[in-house]
């Protein structure tokens, strides 16, 4: 199974998020990350699937943070599904600088699938698999 393919997003950094060192506040990442993976789920139709089977909860962020970006910067982020397991997936993220191709941020999000109902973690449904393996560039 390939769960290569690469969903991206080009962003200009908003002044909104510099924070007192006159670059982009760490948290902003997290917040982009999430937003992009979401994102990427709903173009493959994920969000209108899962509701009979249950929902999707982070369980852990990693963040390395290589380079700063400043307000202006044009970003484009790049977000894919590297594994699936029985009730968790790892989606990993690059942020990288249009201007001069420089990596400056690399993450990746552990999900869990759960039942919306109790909570539990519950087995991530084919149908849904299906979704990240046949996920197409854009």
């Amino acid at each position: 199974m390939s769960f290569t393919r690469i969903y991206t997003k080009t962003i200009v950094i908003p002044a909104s998020v510099i924070d007192e060192n006159g670059h982009v506040n760490n948290v902003a990442y997290v917040q982009w990350m999430q937003d992009i993976a979401v994102e990427h789920y709903s173009f493959l139709g994920g969000l209108e699937m899962q509701k009979p089977f249950g929902t999707w909860f982070i369980r852990e962020h990693k963040v390395q943070y290589l380079l700063p970006a400043f307000p202006g910067d044009r970003i484009e982020i790049r977000t894919w599904v590297e594994n699936v397991r029985r009730v968790q997936s790892l989606r990993k993220y690059e942020f990288v600088r249009e201007s001069d191709g420089r990596l400056l941020v690399r993450g990746e999000t552990e999900w869990v699938f759960v039942d919306a109902a109790t909570g539990g973690l519950r087995a991530i449904p084919k149908e849904l698999k299906d979704l990240f393996q046949t996920s197409t560039e854009r």
